[in-house]
């Protein structure tokens, strides 16, 4: 199955485009969710996220606290880099295991045409890289995203923190093999992604609305 890695800092439009994509028949996987997952109560990665960032990170029932966890692991990038370290090696095996068949499936025909793999932070993840055909950045200036994040309820503080720990635009768009501009946030990213289905021979499965 041909796999595409969507790539963007906070508020550049990735989750959209991964959506959109995966309204033409991707199966859509959001690497943010996938790493949720892995939240068990009693798992080693628990217990490490724990250690690593202090007891009370867990609720009563030994689950994540995710807007305690948010405040430590995104205060800097040493931090977040901490927890990186803790839940990458976790998740990459979770998203091998979704994107490369086993021997005895691998005679099926597949669902989806494409798969698509949101990813938040790209540069911790790379070596995750090898999973994907193609790499797209969707990308937008600074400002822009900061506007875009205050709109949607974000304060402006908690944007600065957590795109400290992002790289650059420039930095992002390194990584990619096909970048997306999606600076007005109209529908010409949706035109973009349509002309990328059209070159890569992925019919839409009906219409969509941009909205």
């Amino acid at each position: 199955m041909f796999t595409v890695f969507i790539i963007g800092n906070i508020a550049s439009g990735k989750s959209a485009a991964s959506r959109y994509l995966e309204s033409a028949g991707g199966l859509r996987i959001d690497l943010d969710e996938l790493a949720k997952s892995l939240y068990v109560p009693g798992s080693d990665v628990v217990h490490d996220i724990a250690a690593t960032f202090g007891w009370d990170v867990l609720d009563a029932q030994g689950g994540i606290r995710r807007d305690v966890l948010a405040q430590r692991a995104f205060d800097t990038p040493d931090s977040s880099e901490r927890l990186n370290r803790i839940v990458y090696p976790a998740l990459l095996q979770q998203l091998s295991y979704r994107l490369i068949p086993s021997e005895c499936c691998s005679v099926m025909v597949p669902k989806h045409p494409f798969a698509v793999v949101e990813i938040s932070v790209a540069q911790s993840f790379q070596e995750a890289f090898d999973l994907s055909d193609e790499v797209i950045a969707i990308t937008a200036p600074l400002e822009i995203r900061r506007l875009r994040a205050i709109e949607r309820g974000m304060t402006g503080d908690d944007f600065d923190a957590r795109s400290a720990c992002q790289p650059s635009e420039e930095e992002l768009c390194a990584l990619a093999t096909t970048v997306i501009d999606n600076s007005d946030g109209s529908d010409a990213l949706f035109a973009a992604l349509d002309a990328w289905l059209f070159d890569h021979g992925f019919a839409r499965g009906g219409d969509v609305s941009h909205g």
